[in-house]
This record gives structure tokens, sequence and C-alpha cells, in this order.
């Protein structure tokens, strides 16, 4: 039977999906060709300040969206001080992406906090932004691939936006990915190019970058990301804000869209909160997880409860920390190793005790584990969405980043498909063990790691995400804290490392760039993960004001 040839008019279904989505932004909330060209003229989009001088969003409305956290927004809305519909409307014009599904939500949340006095639930009327590759009923997830555009929308809800809905909130958008979901850059043929709001010449980061650009633009106050090798963390340091992945299914991940085959055993993906706190992030970690109960929108998630630290556990207790050393094949950029060392310092004067983590066994290396994951990536079967449609391979795509110039795969090539999933196995197993009696022999309470070798950088030049897919493949919690920023006064001289599959250090190009720390504890550990990650976090902005 002859093969289906591939439709050659995937340019058609770009154009039709723009007006379709066009025509869900009310005509008034569109910007003049005028405020356009601002962007054009800086690419600095949190310095021009676009929401203010749009005249779109009213002073209430710039202020429900710039001055409130997630918590202190939930505050308001249980007490009636807020309507859902306000903030709803306010985050909506932010994101010049309203949908009238998400204001009518947020309608009914107000009409039932009038009629029965109590919220919903814990998320009540809170507007979160969602990555594409969650399904909605009713709206289409193309995850970035044309031939999905062919697809029926959604004909029900992935486990997660179901609880979500549950527990109160207001789901208003999705957020753009990039083609494949295996990039660190968000760009696709369909909706083109995610944007880092700090600097339009800099990547947002993947594959949840609509998410972090979004959240950093203040379009969303709290959003959902996936992560398999870094997805939730690379756009939260790429676009200043906080992200966290979680121990695998602690949130429930069931009913999503992937592209890819199900049932191989390889890393798994994981589903996490990028925020402007780490109390927003707590909040949406707690509010889903909260009694063990999410294993009822899905049969993979684990019935844990979450654990609330003893009130005894705070912010002047001493935790021994574990510092990553840097490894020589991704050597760190100056300013990450700048952000890094500093971090160590404040939390040294903050009392804290230090323990540099150097891994003489290559198990522990940064370099092995990149390798192994990979090997995870690419030895079972993959599905060609791209020839389906006819549409070529965004740039981030076809340059095909790996970590396997920087040594020999861990298991042995050309074995057969069972042997080859034991010798995998049993090599992740030795990561495990080593990785396990470090955190026994130090005593540590978390390690502190770069998020990246570099900040955000320009588009397609992200490379490998060696210091973020050592924790997936380990599938340890990690959470990202914004700190410091990118200086070519204090960093002037350039850095080439050596190859097309990481990137330069270009000072003049990067100045500016927020910088991030990666604070990390073993599986199930979530809840010290954050709880250390606020303390942290603390120290940082006291050293900060110093």
């Amino acid at each position: 039977m002859a093969s289906k040839a591939p439709p050659s008019n995937w340019q058609d279904l770009v154009a039709a999906k723009h007006h379709e989505c066009e025509q869900k932004i009310p005509r008034d909330w569109l910007l003049s060709s005028d405020q356009l060209a601002l962007a054009d003229e800086n690419p600095r989009l949190l310095d021009v300040d676009i929401p203010r001088r749009s005249g779109l969003l009213s002073e209430a409305e710039l202020d429900l969206t710039e001055n409130y956290t997630a918590n202190q927004l939930l505050v308001k809305l249980a007490s009636g001080q807020f309507s859902s519909l306000a903030v709803t409307t306010a985050f909506c014009k932010r994101a010049a992406i309203a949908q009238q599904f998400a204001l009518e939500r947020a309608k009914h949340l107000d009409e039932y906090l009038q009629r029965e006095g109590k919220p919903i639930g814990p998320l009540h009327g809170l507007p979160i932004s969602i990555k594409d590759s969650f399904c909605v009923e009713g709206v289409q997830t193309t995850i970035g691939y044309v031939a999905f555009l062919e697809n029926e929308p959604a004909k029900t809800n992935s486990a997660l936006v179901n609880m979500l809905l549950q527990l109160g909130a207001v789901l208003y958008v999705k957020t753009n990915i990039p083609q494949t979901m295996m990039t660190a850059d968000s760009e696709n043929n369909i909706f083109g190019r995610t944007r880092n709001p700090h600097n339009t010449t800099l990547t947002a980061g993947g594959s949840s970058g609509g998410e972090g650009a979004l959240v950093a633009f203040r379009g969303s106050i709290l959003g959902v990301g996936t992560d398999i090798a870094g997805s939730i963390r690379i756009p939260a340091l790429c676009c200043g804000v906080y992200g966290f992945k979680p121990t695998s299914n602690r949130i429930p991940f069931g009913g999503q869209i992937s592209g890819v085959d199900e049932g191989i055993p390889t890393l798994v993906p994981t589903a996490g909160p990028l925020a402007h706190s780490i109390a927003d992030l707590k909040l949406l970690m707690s509010s889903v997880v909260a009694d063990g109960q999410a294993w009822k929108y899905d049969s993979s998630a684990v019935a844990v409860p979450w654990q609330t630290i003893p009130s005894g556990s705070d912010a002047s207790q001493s935790l021994t920390i574990g510092v990553l050393a840097e490894d020589e094949h991704f050597p760190l950029h100056p300013p990450v190793k700048r952000a890094l060392d500093q971090a160590v310092e404040a939390l040294v004067r903050a009392g804290h005790r230090i323990v540099r983590v150097n891994g003489d066994d290559e198990a522990q290396s940064v370099a092995y584990a990149s390798r192994l994951a990979f090997q995870y990536f690419v030895y079972g079967p993959h599905k060609d969405h791209l020839a389906a449609s006819g549409e070529p391979a965004v740039t981030s795509v076809a340059k095909a980043a790996e970590p396997m110039f920087s040594g020999p795969h861990p298991v042995q090539q050309g074995l057969g498909p069972f042997e080859t999933i034991q010798a995998l196995h049993v090599a992740r197993q030795r990561v495990h063990d080593v990785w396990r009696q470090t955190w026994v022999d130090q005593k540590l309470d978390v390690i502190l790691a770069p998020g990246a070798q570099n900040t955000a950088v320009g588009h397609d030049t992200y490379g490998w995400p060696p210091y973020t897919v050592i924790w997936n493949l380990l599938d340890y919690p990690a959470c990202i804290i914004p700190f410091g920023r990118a200086s070519k006064e204090l960093d002037p001289e350039p850095m080439a490392t050596g190859g097309d599959m990481q990137p330069d250090y270009h000072p003049d190009e990067v100045d500016g760039a927020p910088c991030a720390i990666q604070i990390i504890t073993p599986r199930f550990q979530d809840e010290k993960c954050l709880w250390a990650a606020d303390i942290i976090d603390r120290a940082l902005a006291v050293y900060d004001k110093e």
C-alpha cells in the first residue's frame, strides 16, 4: 500500500491557525503598529514597559498584574476585595491572548463566591497559564507540529487541567513551545519564536519557553510547564523567574500530547510551576499534591500527601550545602561562575556549611550523566511528525545538540533492544548509588549548582543542557532561584567553549541577562527542596542589600 504523501500546503495550515488565534483577541486589545515598533527599537521589553505605555491596561489592572504574588491575590479573591473577572481580565490583557471561555469561567467563580459565601477551592479565581502540551477540552493542542493542526480539538482535559479547575483556577492561556519539545529554544513553524522580555535578541529557553517569557512579562502570575531535561528550569533561568521540577508523578502528568511513543523505559517527564517567588511555587505544589488525592485524576500520580516542614525548621537553621563542581567539558561562563561564587559567599556569611562535591567517580560527573541521558533519549523508535506535513525543522532542532563530544557511550552500541534496556538500567543505577553515598557520607541537606553553564544566549545557540538533565536522570527535585545579572563591565572577556554543541560567552550580547542558581534534593524530598530554597533565597536577598 502506497504511503500517504505529505501535503505541500503546510504554510496554509499555519496561516489558518494564525487567523484563528487573532480572532480570539478583542479588537480593542490590539497594539497599534507604532506600539509594536517599540519592541523593534529596544529588545529589552521589560525596560520599554509596553503594557503601561500601550494604554490598554488601567492603573488598577497594572497594579493587579505587577504588585502582588499569587498568594496575595488569592487572599483578596477569597475575601471578595478583588473579583476573579477583574484579575483574569487584567492578565488576559497583559498576555494579549484573551480567550472568552476564561472570562466566562471567572464570572462563574465570582458568582459562586457571592452565592455560597466561600471560595470554590484553594486556587479560587486565580488565572494560571499552562504549557501547550496540556489538553483543554475544545482547544487544539499542536505542540509545535504543523501536522497536528489537522487534529481535532481535544475531547477531554489533561489530568492536571481537571484538577486545577476543581481547585478553582482560571485557565486562560496556553503557551508556546519548541518544535519537538526537545530543544532549549521555543520556536516552531506555527507560532514562531518566543521572545525573552529581558532582551528579545536572547532565547527565552525551552521547552516551556512560553511560560518563562509570559511569567517574566507578568502576563502570568503562576504558570505550569513540564520538564524532562530542564524544560522548566531553563526558561526560568533564561527569563529570570523561579521554576521547580518536582520528583516525577508528584504532579499529575497524564493526558498530555507528547508526540513520542509511550511505554518505552526512558527518563520520566514531570509537570511543575514557574512563578515570581518560592512562596508561589509552594502554593501550586501544596494545592495540587495536598492530601495525596492526585491519583484520583491520574493513575500514574503517587498518593503521597504534601508534607509540612516543622515550624522549628526556620530560616535561622544552618544547612549543609554541597556545591557541585564545574565540569571541565561544560565550563561555566564568567557571569554564571561569578553568581555561583557570590551565592556561596552569601551562604557562608549566613552561617551555612559548604561542602565541595567534586565527584571522584565518573558516574557522578555531569558529562557522564549527560551522555547516559542522551542514550535514553535516542535508543528507542521515534516518529517523524515533521515529514507528515512537509514542514522544515527549525534551526535549533536541525542542530541536534548532543553531549557525546565529552566521552564514550556509557552503554555499548549495537546491543539488542532488551540488552540495551538492561545495560541502561545498570548504568543509571550506578549513578543513583554513587550520588546516594555522597549524600549520606557528606550529610548533605541540599546541592547548590548552576542551572546551566550560561545565561540566556543568542537564539538557537543554547545547546545541550548538562546541568539540568543530570537531575532528570536521577529524578531529583530541583529549583531555580534568580540571582544576579550578566555584566560586560564585570566580566568583559569573551570565552570560546570550543564546540557547536555549547554556547560561547559574548559579553556584549548577554549584558544584563538574568543569572540563577539551582537547588537540588534527593527523590521525594520536594518539600525540603522548596523549604531550603526559601532559606537560601532569603540569604541571597540579604547579601544583595549589603
